[in-house]
């Protein structure tokens, strides 16, 4: 399996989110919409990353995930 160039720097920004999104968490004064915002953001990352591992995967290991 050949990963695409981009798919480290795009895991890397996934624990990073994943970081800042605990960070905020235990705040005293933990913002909601920043929660929101990174939750959301970080779910665009996995999807993303999820694409391109797809993308990367021969066609029947990813006919075998269809089922």
């Amino acid at each position: 399996m050949i990963f695409h160039p981009n798919f480290y720097r795009l895991a890397l920004l996934h624990r990073q989110l994943a970081e800042a999104e605990r960070r905020e968490a235990r705040r005293q004064s933990a913002s909601p919409f920043r929660l929101l915002r990174l939750k959301t953001l970080k779910l665009a990352v996995k999807e993303r990353l999820a694409a391109l591992t797809l993308r990367s995967l021969n066609p029947s290991a990813r006919a075998a995930l269809a089922l």
